[in-house]
């Protein structure tokens, strides 16, 4: 359970100097070469299930990167960096010199359980992205600007590819929890995606 008394970080400098690494958290990177990268900036216990579906989407040829909360104790906030601040140094290094980020995040249900929230700058892949899930059977929508969660600050890590856009989803919990346990459900998941993302976004070598 989140403290709200504990502030939220505003850099990873701050991440680093109050926790350790591979104790409080670790950082996982798979430089594929890829021109599009997944990334899952608030994975392990932070936004539970974002690690295995990250890793799903990227599969073996794209380029991954993970920032795994390892304690689930106020790890929301104590290890949270708002994406508009996501300044980890392997992640800017990887997601700069690719095309087209693809950020994998998880959002509480609210009044919306069964829906992905599609945002970023590339407005084009999201509505791609958006047909293809709704094709896999996933519920999905674009945000609109101004919209919570839309993603649409130029600073968003999702945004800080060569193309300067990208994308992020945002998974409701309970899809959350039935995609990390149900390997058939997310496979059929990271396919859907694959094929908006692929179709869209050149899919090369840098």
């Amino acid at each position: 359970m989140t403290d709200p008394t504990r502030p939220r970080r505003k850099s990873f400098q701050e991440i680093a100097s109050a926790k350790i690494e591979g104790t409080d958290y670790k950082i996982l990177v798979k430089d594929r070469g890829s021109a599009i990268v997944i990334i899952a900036p608030h994975g392990g216990d932070i936004e539970p299930g974002t690690s295995q579906i990250a890793a799903a989407v990227a599969g073996d040829d794209l380029s991954l990167y993970d920032f795994q909360g390892l304690r689930n104790t106020h790890g929301h906030r104590e290890l949270h960096l708002s994406s508009h601040l996501f300044d980890e140094p392997r992640a800017l290094q990887l997601v700069e010199k690719a095309d087209t980020a693809v950020a994998i995040h998880g959002r509480k249900d609210g009044d919306d359980p069964h829906r992905v929230w599609i945002g970023g700058l590339d407005v084009q892949l999201c509505r791609k992205t958006m047909a293809e899930l709704a094709k896999g059977g996933f519920g999905a929508v674009v945000r609109e600007p101004g919209e919570t969660l839309a993603g649409m600050a130029a600073s968003n890590i999702c945004n800080r590819s060569k193309r300067k856009e990208g994308i992020q989803l945002e998974i409701p919990k309970s899809l959350r929890d039935r995609l990390k346990t149900e390997f058939m459900l997310r496979s059929e998941f990271a396919k859907a995606v694959n094929k908006g993302i692929r179709e869209e976004a050149l899919v090369s070598k840098y």
